[in-house]
C-alpha cells in the first residue's frame, strides 16, 4: 500500500510544471515536475507531514489535508477519491467481495427486453456477468469459461483484440485506468492482485499503462467496434450503475436512428437471429455461468 499510494503522489507530482502553480523553474531539478517540498508548501502543510503522506503514513489525514494536496496536484474528483482509498484501505476492505458476483433475476430480464440495445453487466475486476443477445453477436461473449469472461484480459491477451477495437489504444488506457480504480477500493483482492499480476507479465503495454497510475471511471464516451460481417460500427456508450447490486454496472451501446451504425447493427441482428453454435439465443440475457468470450 505504501508503495502504491507514494508511486501515485509522484506521477501527479512530475506532470506538473512549477511555473504552472507560480513558482520559480530555475536552477538544477533532480525531479520531473513539482518537488514534494514545493507541494507541501502549496498546501500549507509541513515537508515532513507530507512525506508520511507518500510514505503511506497519512491514514489519520484531514479531509482538509488531502483536498489542500488535491488542489495542488490537480486531482479531479475520480483522483480524489482514489487517493483516500489508498490512504484508507480498511474502508474499502470492508466492501471486497470474495467470490464471482451474482446477477439477479431482474437484471437479466431488463437485458432481455432490451433487444434493440447491446447490452451488458460488468462486475468488479471488469468481469463480465451478463448479456443480451445482441451484445452477444456483436462482441462475441460465448463460448469462454467464466474465469476468462473479463474485458481487460480480452483486450490485452486475445490477440484478434487489435482488430475489434479499431481506437485499441484509447480501449486500452480506459480499461487499465478503470482497473487502477477498482485495484485502490479494494487493496485486499487476491483475485484482483492475482489479474493484474498475469497481464503485467503478459502484457508489455499493460506494464507500460499500469506504471502510469492513471485512474477513470466508466461512465461514457464513444468507441469503434469493428465487426467481421458488418465492418466498423461506431457506438456512443453509456454506464448505468444498478441499485442494489453492488459494483455492478449496466453497459448499453448506441446510435442515433437510422445511422449508419444503426442499419448495420439491424443487419447484424437478422444475420445472426439464430445464433452462433454455443451462443446464446437471440434476445435470452445469458451469463458468464454459460461461459463467454470477453469481449466487451
Amino acid at each position: 500500500m505504501e508503495n502504491t499510494v507514494g508511486e501515485f503522489l509522484r506521477s501527479r507530482r512530475a506532470r506538473i510544471q512549477p511555473e504552472e502553480v507560480g513558482l520559480p523553474s530555475h536552477g538544477r531539478r533532480r525531479v520531473q515536475g513539482m518537488r514534494r517540498e514545493e507541494v507541501a508548501q502549496l498546501a500549507g502543510v509541513s515537508v515532513d507531514y507530507y512525506i508520511r503522506l507518500e510514505q503511506g503514513r497519512g491514514t489519520s489525514a484531514s479531509d482538509a489535508v488531502l483536498d489542500a494536496v488535491g488542489r495542488v496536484l490537480r486531482l479531479d474528483e475520480v483522483e480524489q477519491a482514489h487517493l483516500r482509498d489508498l490512504l484508507r484501505p480498511a474502508r474499502a476492505v470492508g466492501r471486497a467481495v470474495r467470490g464471482r458476483q451474482q446477477v439477479r433475476e431482474g437484471v437479466r430480464l431488463l437485458l432481455e427486453m432490451m433487444d434493440a440495445v447491446p447490452a451488458f453487466v460488468l462486475g468488479r475486476r471488469m468481469d463480465v456477468l451478463a448479456w443480451n443477445g445482441l451484445a452477444d453477436s456483436l462482441l462475441g461473449f460465448s463460448g469462454r469459461p467464466p474465469e476468462e469472461c473479463n474485458s481487460a484480459r480480452h483486450v490485452f491477451l486475445d490477440p484478434g483484440a487489435r482488430d475489434c477495437y479499431p481506437q485499441w489504444e484509447a480501449v486500452a488506457a480506459e480499461t487499465v485506468a478503470y482497473l487502477r480504480l477498482d485495484a485502490g477500493r479494494y487493496p485486499e483482492d487476491r483475485r484482483l492482485s492475482a489479474l493484474v499480476g498475469e497481464l503485467s507479465v503478459r502484457s508489455q503495454e499493460f506494464r507500460r499503462l499500469w506504471a502510469d497510475h492513471q485512474v477513470r471511471e466508466k461512465t461514457h464516451g464513444s468507441k469503434l467496434i469493428r465487426h467481421p460481417l458488418t465492418g466498423t460500427l461506431s457506438f456512443g456508450y453509456e454506464t448505468l450503475a444498478i441499485a442494489g447490486a453492488a459494483d455492478q454496472l449496466l453497459i448499453t451501446y448506441t446510435t442515433p436512428a437510422g445511422s449508419p451504425t444503426a442499419q448495420k447493427l439491424a443487419a447484424l441482428a437478422s444475420w445472426t437471429a439464430d445464433g452462433p453454435a454455443g451462443s446464446a439465443p437471440r434476445g435470452r440475457a445469458a451469463s458468464a455461468e454459460e461461459g463467454a468470450a470477453p469481449l466487451g
